[in-house]
């Protein structure tokens, strides 16, 4: 009998080793990182072999795309135009949208259902029908061609998602709570921000996640709005070309360094964005 259980015990740890799910797993891995692996090796070629040679592992390895992007203003001036905007919209969209989700949550008033399905067709409605009355307006108020322009223009379109998601968040909290706060003499703000805030602050990770991410790799409301002064990286890269044609060295290069604020972001946040989706709102 023991035998048996031992035999058996094996058998079931080998098992575990042939488990298909984690092979479905891995082998959906490895095929979503050919492309990233495969713009990683381009950034450390030289652009003759990248056209003549197709090579898995490179053969000759350069980093002169990477020192050309630092050393050029236009490249790394792209970058940090586009860090600012972001950031800047980031903070702005959640600003903005915590009040707002908390009234949803907490009170109901005439059309507050209505005002949510409306914030939430700004989300829906495609960018390019903005783009004229946002390019006007901007002219008109000296805002073109700056940082400025593409963070509040980006907020028409995260706000909305920033009070939807929050405002899941927010129902999540027993409404007993700020009763007790206003018992216990809390004016409102110091209760919003000491007690409140720090309660969904897995809500506001998910929030200045989906708003930075949309902020950074958007390309068409950033290319209309800006110029030379405030181009961010994305249109750098789609716009550059030279009399020789491409730096596919320098692209890929510019590629691997725009892939790198989100990971960060999300290596940052990736525990919140787990409670989102099990709560639903993500």
């Amino acid at each position: 009998m023991t035998t048996q259980a031992i035999s058996i015990t094996r058998i079931a740890k080998v098992g575990s080793y042939f488990d298909w799910r984690s092979w479905v797993f891995w082998l959906i891995m490895a095929v979503w990182s050919i492309p990233l692996l495969w713009l990683m090796s381009m950034s450390v070629r030289y652009n003759e072999d990248i056209l003549s040679v197709f090579e898995i592992i490179p053969s000759r390895i350069s980093f002169r795309a990477y020192a050309e992007f630092f050393n050029d203003p236009l490249w790394y001036g792209a970058l940090i135009n586009s860090l600012s905007y972001t950031t800047m919209n980031m903070v702005l969209s959640v600003a903005v949208a915590l009040p707002a989700a908390y009234a949803f949550s907490r009170f109901t008033f005439s059309g507050d259902k209505h005002l949510f399905f409306w914030l939430l067709t700004n989300r829906m409605a495609p960018a390019a029908v903005f783009l004229l009355p946002f390019f006007q307006m901007y002219q008109a108020l000296g805002l073109f061609d700056t940082n400025y322009a593409v963070a509040l223009a980006h907020m028409l379109f995260n706000v909305p998602l920033a009070v939807w998601i929050l405002e899941g968040f927010m129902s999540g909290v027993p409404r007993q709570l700020d009763e007790m706060a206003e018992i216990d003499g809390y004016s409102f703000g110091r209760f919003f921000i000491t007690v409140f805030i720090p309660m969904i602050r897995a809500g506001i990770g998910v929030t200045a996640f989906f708003a930075f991410m949309f902020s950074w790799v958007e390309l068409l409301i950033a290319r209309t709005l800006t110029g030379p002064n405030a181009m961010p990286l994305a249109v750098q890269m789609a716009t550059t070309s030279s009399a020789t044609g491409l730096d596919w060295a320098l692209l890929s290069a510019a590629g691997v360094i725009a892939i790198i604020p989100g990971v960060i972001v999300i290596w940052f946040v990736r525990n919140y964005i787990a409670k989102g989706f099990a709560l639903g709102r993500v």
